[in-house]
């Protein structure tokens, strides 16, 4: 597998961490009633989203690949 294809599957990844952040985010602010589980799945919904950000960074200042 060559490095930009690598990095392309890296980054979409990273877009599927950010979207399953949103949707975790919106259940833990308006769905879930219980203390813990919202406290859960806003602490797992904010960890995704650092990490998703953090990738995302190395990916675009990495630079461009040549193939």
């Amino acid at each position: 597998m060559s490095p930009s294809l690598m990095k392309m599957w890296i980054s979409l990844a990273s877009m599927g961490f950010m979207f399953l952040s949103i949707i975790l985010i919106y259940l833990s602010r308006y769905k879930l009633k219980a203390g813990v589980f919202k406290v859960i799945t806003a602490f797992v919904a904010y960890f995704l989203m650092i990490i998703s950000g953090i990738i995302i960074v190395i990916v675009v200042f990495s630079g461009p690949t040549s193939s």
